[in-house]
């Protein structure tokens, strides 16, 4: 039983076999509460402590699973080509739109850390919140911060703007799809963007195009802004 848990197949099996029981959960209740990647996360975790496995065993499989992040990523280009002559009639307000969030994103995080009295580390790691994991995590490595934090905090922004993102721009009066979409998937990246694919295919495709150009905007602004103040 020792060997099974320190190869690649329990990893992955258990990754796979907790997603499609959450996945199954959510279609079932249909409750925002119950987002499959949240419920996943919890859900492995408890049983690693409960089972008392050590991290390290899980990731032995895991790792497989979070090098699918990026060709996941690349794979929300497929509903984004489908409706490009959209997404292109209104280009200028989509890239007006995804820097403001990426500035608006990155000096939120980072300024609260920092008047909360956060040490250099931590306003690092808080700071690409907003973009996904693999690229928030090379933006950290570069500028010194803590990957592993990164990677929690980014997990939890998208959990959180999964679940209130839409909700909260109908809220506020945004109704337009492409809008909605914009925001969740330049605040929400990956996990938002799979929100917004279900309830719209302009706005979970504009969520797609988010995702990409936050990614590119933070990685060459969040080192020029930490150059000019550190």
């Amino acid at each position: 039983m020792t060997d099974l848990l320190t190869t690649p197949l329990f990893g992955i099996t258990l990754t796979i076999g907790v997603y499609a029981v959450a996945q199954l959960l959510y279609r079932r209740t249909g409750s925002l509460l119950l987002t499959p990647v949240a419920v996943t996360i919890g859900a492995i975790i408890a049983l690693l402590l409960v089972c008392r496995i050590p991290y390290a065993d899980y990731a032995v499989g895991g790792q497989y699973i979070h090098f699918l992040l990026g060709p996941s990523v690349v794979a929300l280009a497929v509903p984004l080509y489908a409706r490009r002559r959209e997404v292109l009639a209104r280009r200028l307000p989509i890239l007006a739109g995804v820097f403001a969030g990426a500035v608006a994103s990155i000096v939120s995080a980072s300024g609260l850390a920092w008047l909360l009295g956060g040490s250099r580390e931590v306003v690092v790691s808080l700071a690409p919140k907003s973009v996904t994991t693999p690229i928030a995590i090379g933006i950290v490595e570069k500028i010194g911060g803590i990957p592993s934090l990164t990677a929690a905090i980014v997990v939890l922004t998208g959990c959180l703007g999964a679940v209130c993102g839409p909700e909260f721009c109908r809220w506020i009066g945004i109704r337009d799809p492409l809008a909605q979409g914009l925001a969740v998937g330049t605040a929400a990246h990956g996990i938002g963007t799979a929100r917004m694919l279900e309830i719209d295919r302009l706005g979970g495709a504009v969520a797609g195009l988010a995702i990409g150009l936050n990614g590119l905007i933070t990685a060459f602004l969040l080192p020029l802004l930490f150059l000019l103040f550190r």
